[in-house]
Order: structure tokens, then C-alpha cells, then sequence
């Protein structure tokens, strides 16, 4: 990895607080439908965003972190669903929030320059 490559840097970080989320509800709270589908979209940003580094063209990058955009807006609502529903506590939702929505400023960021280019 890349150590100047703020993106990737950050969603592995992401994606390790999302696995420690998922067995914490899985433990504490038996909870396995919902942490299931965060675990999935919140490991899946980095996982993208490791194919749009190893992309063949300027498309297929741009193609990949489009879905590493879009699997951030889904993680960002199953992380409002579960703090909605009291599975997660506030502090732990809120952290995870602001990890996502940094996550989707840059990823946003990274679209918009592509496009303009």
C-alpha cells in the first residue's frame, strides 16, 4: 500500500473499525441481518478502491470508485439505521459517520475531477 495514497489509506482503516463493529453486534447483541449488510457495503469501499488503483484506463478507475462511492452511501445509512434502532451508541454511530462522510468527500472529490478533466 501506498503510503501517500490518502483513499486507500483510509478506507482499509474504515474497513477494519466496520469488521470490529460487526462482531460486536454479532456478540452483544445478536444482531446479524442488519450488521451483515454493513459488513458487506463497509469492507467493499476498500476492496473497490484496490481495483480502481489496479485499473486499465481512466474509465475503469473512474467505474470503480463510483462503487466505492455508492457502497459508502450504503454503508452510511446502515450506520444511521443501526444507531436509529439503538444497535449502535451514539458515540460509536457518530465516529463512524464522520470516518463515512470523509470517506465520501474525497471519493466525491476524486469523481468530480475526473469528470472535469
Amino acid at each position: 500500500m501506498k503510503k501517500d495514497n490518502i483513499v486507500q489509506i483510509k478506507s482499509y482503516a474504515f474497513a477494519i473499525k466496520i469488521i470490529q463493529t460487526y462482531k460486536q453486534l454479532v456478540s452483544e447483541k445478536n444482531e446479524y441481518v442488519l450488521s451483515k449488510q454493513l459488513l458487506r457495503c463497509g469492507t467493499s469501499i476498500g476492496a473497490n478502491i484496490e481495483e480502481a488503483i489496479g485499473g486499465q484506463s481512466e474509465k475503469d478507475f473512474f467505474a470503480k470508485i463510483t462503487i466505492s462511492y455508492k457502497e459508502a452511501r450504503e454503508t452510511k445509512y446502515w450506520l444511521n439505521l443501526l444507531k436509529d434502532t439503538n444497535y449502535l451508541s451514539e458515540n460509536m454511530a457518530t465516529d463512524l459517520i464522520n470516518d463515512i462522510d470523509e470517506l465520501l468527500r474525497i471519493l466525491g472529490s476524486i469523481q468530480k475531477t475526473i469528470r472535469n478533466s
